[in-house]
């Protein structure tokens, strides 16, 4: 068994650790210091509370403790569900010393990180992850928000947490799909800008999915390590952070025109690096086999590489435009100049934009 891992997302006084190992819910001293004030709001859901919110309230002996318990679903990813967190929060009186936890997958991460940034204008936060996903993405780096109907996390705020505790041991409960979609911004990691991780996880896949421990803990650092490295250098996504988006403005179009939960996130962004994949292809950047390398990997993730629904084209055109990489009315795309190495770009044809939109919708 590998020793517990601390990495640390450097951002001046912001900084923080992400603290990666097994069993870390059983381990108070982790938790405890990262809290301020008396008063901690645990906001999980229906379906991770049961397994998880005693052994994190068994951590805070000596706080006052409450929680919210919101329903399970990207579909409930707004800002109607948000609201529930504040009407706890204010039902409570809690103050502006309190901190929130969030206990769960990326939505829950994202929407508690939204509350805490807006509430009393601003209180701390810290990330309890329990799904891949969420310990390899959404956990890191303070992007917190609610969908819209007309757009994915379209209304939001940065704001760090105090800490990410990542217990690699609740990730036993998460069911397949969930592990699979995971697993989709793991690859990402290879793909934007690390050829050696992708050669690793290429060679790696089969024991990843079947859940080896070691191997797991090895993707989850690497992943919050290159993510931290980004964060660092550009907290609001003003610059080289875009490059986290690889696969994104296609996968948020695909969930928007779709509907918030029919695909899975990380099964939206893999058909959207495919995608990337392809027009980057197109371009003249990657060959046929680099693309076929990338469909090869997603596959053996058990990810999507086709849509099996209709959808019109202009609706996802004009989804993919209600973007946060839209600039001044043009579309920024992250394509891949090699595998391991992405660019930001909105000089391409749009006729082979046209194709790849066509191709697989």
């Amino acid at each position: 068994m590998q020793p517990m891992k601390t990495l640390n997302l450097k951002l001046n006084e912001k900084s923080y650790p992400i603290y990666i190992g097994r069993d870390l819910l059983l381990q108070a001293d982790f938790l405890s210091k990262h809290i301020s004030g008396r008063q901690v709001m645990i906001v999980s859901n229906t379906k991770v509370a049961p397994l998880y919110l005693a052994k994190v309230e068994a951590l805070l002996g000596g706080f006052s403790v409450k929680n919210v318990i919101l329903p399970d679903g990207e579909k409930y990813k707004n800002l109607e569900t948000l609201n529930l967190i504040f009407d706890a929060l204010l039902a409570e009186k809690f103050d502006r010393t309190c901190t929130l936890i969030a206990l769960g997958g990326g939505v829950i991460g994202d929407m508690t990180g939204f509350a805490a940034a807006s509430y009393q204008r601003g209180v701390n936060f810290v990330q309890i992850p329990t799904t891949l996903l969420a310990t390899v993405d959404s956990s890191v780096g303070g992007k917190t928000g609610v969908n819209h109907a007309l757009g994915k996390n379209m209304i939001g705020a940065f704001h760090q947490p105090q800490c990410v505790l990542i217990d690699i041991n609740t990730l036993d409960t998460l069911e397949a799909r969930q592990y699979a979609a995971g697993m989709a911004e793991v690859i990402k990691y290879g793909l934007l800008g690390n050829a050696k991780f992708l050669q690793f996880l290429q060679q790696n896949m089969p024991a990843l999915m079947a859940r080896d421990k070691d191997l797991l803990a090895q993707a989850i650092y690497q992943s919050c390590a290159d993510k931290a490295e980004i964060v660092a250098t550009d907290e609001l996504e003003s610059g080289r952070r875009v490059l986290l988006n690889l696969g994104h403005t296609f996968g948020h179009a695909l969930e928007n025109t779709l509907g918030y939960g029919k695909l899975l996130h990380g099964e939206a962004i893999a058909i959207g690096m495919l995608m990337a994949a392809k027009l980057s292809m197109l371009e003249g950047h990657l060959s046929a086999d680099e693309v076929a390398q990338v469909a090869d990997l997603c596959k053996k993730a058990d990810l999507p590489c086709e849509i099996n629904s209709k959808i019109k084209i202009t609706d996802f055109t004009k989804a993919m435009l209600v973007d946060k990489k839209s600039v001044a009315g043009k579309m920024r795309l992250i394509l891949l100049k090699k595998l391991g190495q992405a660019f930001i770009t909105n000089d391409y044809q749009p006729d082979n934009l046209h194709k790849i939109i066509e191709e697989f919708l």
